[in-house]
């Protein structure tokens, strides 16, 4: 799919000023003249790209121009002519996809895909305002202050929190599943005696079970920046970016480097290869979640003998997604480094993190807890309850 059709790289001007001064106003998830104050938005990606048309049709595999594979060889520092005043302005697109001229002052911005992941084919414009992200951060802290290690209470500062978009995959994935196995459904409940002891027994009707149904998966999103799929948590506490989800990709625009001005962003590592594994692995999930809903007649459970999902056909797109990060590393007493994350969903708020722990308080509440549960019990037990 081409997703870059009409895109140009070099000056994205202000159509009412022809400023270069541009950039997100969070409170409407619009781009802002910071001159003339006009505020616009780009197309829709989902209307644009056709992406929201009918999953049951979808065969093979359609990748979007900013989701092909990165090429190693491909040029990081590119060299734009600008067109204000003729200058050359060199961008590193390792850490950057925006440079302003040396001479007139003017923004340059890369918008054109390239293969080496730094333009996505959609992004996520920020809607929560960082004051409201520092204030969660703050009050996830708060409420859990009392178990945080001191050097993390001292140290920590919500006022450090940095907005950032990270880089996903956005899929659709057209399938068709066959389950089979055996069910069983209780038909009698009732006790027997056993030497000195009452066992409980059930009687169950056992039934050969089989499903066979369509699965269509709209909008799976799987990260695509290979530090971020590393869920080594003796390291670092990365699954709790998974945890503020889902993100309304629905509501994604397509790409301009403009929406990321006054923001950081990490850039797609990861390809198609490495990644089809993980979405499949979801969507195969996704079925038994779907499959559970048919099963209420077997109250004794079901085993799967045979589970088989045929991908019939998938979509893929790259999306820039925006999240207020907090990050702090713990030195451990060991020597090693712990690196953990507050997270806060920039399109719904959702939080959640993980701080470091006193260790010693959280073991003397819990031997408190321990003790006055004993306590208790003992005392029951005197007075014959």
């Amino acid at each position: 799919m081409n997703t870059d059709d009409g895109a140009k790289d070099g000056l994205a001007k202000c159509a009412r000023c022809g400023s270069t001064e541009i950039s997100l106003n969070v409170a409407t998830s619009h781009l802002r003249c910071g001159y003339c104050r006009f505020e616009w938005s780009t197309d829709n990606a989902i209307n644009a790209f056709n992406l929201n048309g009918d999953i049951s049709k979808l065969t093979g595999i359609l990748v979007g121009s900013g989701s092909s594979d990165i090429v190693p060889s491909t040029e990081e520092i590119l060299t734009f002519k600008c067109t204000a005043c003729g200058a050359e302005v060199v961008i590193d697109t390792n850490t950057s996809t925006q440079a302003r001229c040396h001479w007139c002052r003017s923004t340059l911005s890369m918008n054109q895909q390239v293969p080496n992941g730094a333009v996505p084919d959609m992004i996520l414009p920020f809607s929560v305002e960082k004051a409201t992200a520092v204030e969660k951060i703050a009050h996830f802290v708060r409420k859990r202050k009392f178990f945080a290690h001191p050097t993390f209470r001292a140290e920590f500062n919500a006022e450090n929190v940095m907005g950032v978009y990270l880089p996903y995959m956005v899929v659709d994935i057209n399938a068709h599943a066959r389950l089979s196995g055996h069910g069983e459904h209780q038909t009698r409940s009732y006790t027997v005696k056993v030497g000195d002891k009452n066992q409980q027994r059930y009687d169950a009707d056992v039934y050969a079970v089989e499903r066979d149904f369509d699965i269509h998966v709209n909008d799976l999103t799987v990260e695509s920046s290979s530090d971020r799929l590393d869920q080594n948590t003796s390291k670092n506490s990365n699954n709790i970016i998974n945890t503020i989800m889902p993100f309304d990709v629905e509501n994604s625009v397509r790409y301009d480097s403009n929406y990321l001005a006054g923001f950081t962003s990490e850039r797609r590592d990861s390809n198609l290869d490495q990644l089809t594994p993980i979405a499949h692995t979801q969507a195969e999930d996704i079925t038994r979640h779907k499959v559970n809903d048919t099963l209420s007649f077997y109250d004794r459970g079901v085993q799967w003998s045979s589970e088989q999902v045929e991908v019939r056909g998938q979509r893929w797109v790259s999306a820039y997604l925006p999240v207020w990060l907090y990050s702090y590393q713990q030195r451990k007493s060991n020597g090693k480094t712990f690196l953990h994350y507050v997270a806060v969903n920039a399109r719904t708020g959702e939080t959640m993190g993980s701080i470091p722990l006193h260790q010693s308080r959280l073991l003397l509440v819990s031997g408190i807890v321990q003790l006055v549960g004993t306590v208790i019990g003992l005392v029951l037990v005197a007075v014959g309850i």
